[in-house]
């Protein structure tokens, strides 16, 4: 497992996959839907998967002495990580914007602030995108483009709704926006909540894909 993830990392990764890591920085933009952010990490995966295609590294793994369910797994791990990676990373820079902009600046008009509930709320839209995508990528992994703009479109919805939630419920207005050390149990919960949803979403994701791989004669 171990070395087809090296594979995948090796021969796979798009240079977007670690551009858009950069984009974490968009915290300090004022005034934006801080959300999209995560959506850069699942565009990533999209071309990560197309580079996949164009290499013809699905058929070159399945004749590497390894069992078929670990390909899809391998690469999902790989995503995985760097899914990981953004959601600490925006967790890190906001605590940063946080702790270096004036209390007043640091409230969002687009959405919900840079915190604790934002990573929460990214880790949902993670969950979901992988969800969606992946099982329905792995079942022809030479059709990238549907099973995209399905995960993107339900990407959007939720961050809409999101949006919504922050102007229309003081649950998002009040008690999970601002900074971090107003109404912190709140937005702890509400980020382990979006973590746990993120995990059993992708867990099913990964089996699901790998089933459905398991199926495909290529």
């Amino acid at each position: 497992m171990l070395n087809l993830i090296k594979k995948e990392i090796a021969l796979c990764m798009h240079p977007t996959a670690f551009i858009f890591l950069f984009f974490a920085v968009l915290v300090f933009v004022p005034n934006y839907p801080y959300e999209v952010i995560f959506f850069f990490s699942c565009l990533s995966v999209f071309f990560c998967c197309m580079m996949t295609r164009e290499n013809g590294d699905i058929a070159f793994s399945c004749a590497l002495p390894v069992k078929k369910e670990y390909i899809p797994l391998a690469k999902m791990l790989v995503v995985f990580g760097l899914q990981g990676i953004i959601l600490l990373l925006v967790g890190i820079i906001g605590a940063v914007k946080g702790a270096v902009l004036p209390a007043e600046q640091y409230v969002n008009q687009a959405g919900i602030s840079a915190n604790l509930a934002l990573v929460g709320n990214g880790a949902v839209l993670l969950g979901v995108f992988n969800l969606i995508f992946f099982p329905r990528y792995f079942k022809s992994p030479d059709k990238i483009g549907v099973p995209f703009v399905i995960g993107a479109v339900a990407v959007f919805l939720l961050i809409s709704i999101f949006i919504v939630l922050r102007w229309t419920t003081p649950l998002y207005s009040v008690a999970l926006n601002g900074l971090n050390s107003e109404n912190i149990g709140a937005k702890a919960a509400a980020l382990t909540m979006g973590i746990v949803i993120y995990i059993i979403l992708s867990a099913i994701s990964c089996k699901l894909s790998m089933r459905h791989f398991q199926r495909i004669d290529v």
